[in-house]
């Protein structure tokens, strides 16, 4: 059993990591690498996935202070995942298309990612300080 919970853990914090990171550089750089969109949604559904398979495995019970962190951490990693496919999604699909009225889909773009950007960072500031709540 400690195996699957050190592997689900690494998977977890590699999807994650590669998920924030690939977020906050294209909110910075107003998007440009659209082509790693497909992989961020892929890696944030495994974060999502490995995260709520530890939580049911290491959170079952009453939920204390840390969990509550915890459970904030993961529904701004929720709504990011949400944000960013529907928000930078549908525009970078119209633009690999090739569509017109690329400035909409621009701005679309950047405002997905930022807005998944900073949910990101309150997900990861939150992971990090779970531990830390009841003291």
């Amino acid at each position: 059993m400690q195996h699957v919970i050190m592997l689900a853990t690494s998977l977890h914090v590699l999807a994650t990591v590669f998920w924030a990171g690939s977020t906050m550089a294209m909110a910075a750089t107003g998007g440009v690498g659209k082509s790693l969109f497909l992989r961020q949604l892929a890696a944030g559904l495994v974060a999502l996935l490995t995260g709520v398979y530890l939580w049911h495995t290491l959170h079952a019970g009453e939920p204390g202070p840390g969990e509550r962190i915890l459970a904030i951490g993961a529904g701004c990693a929720l709504l990011a995942f949400v944000l960013q496919g529907l928000l930078a999604g549908p525009a970078v699909w119209k633009l690999s298309k090739g569509a017109s009225g690329e400035g909409g889909a621009r701005t679309r773009i950047l405002v997905g990612y930022r807005a998944a950007a900073l949910l990101l960072a309150v997900a990861a500031i939150a992971m990090g300080a779970f531990r830390y709540a009841g003291f």
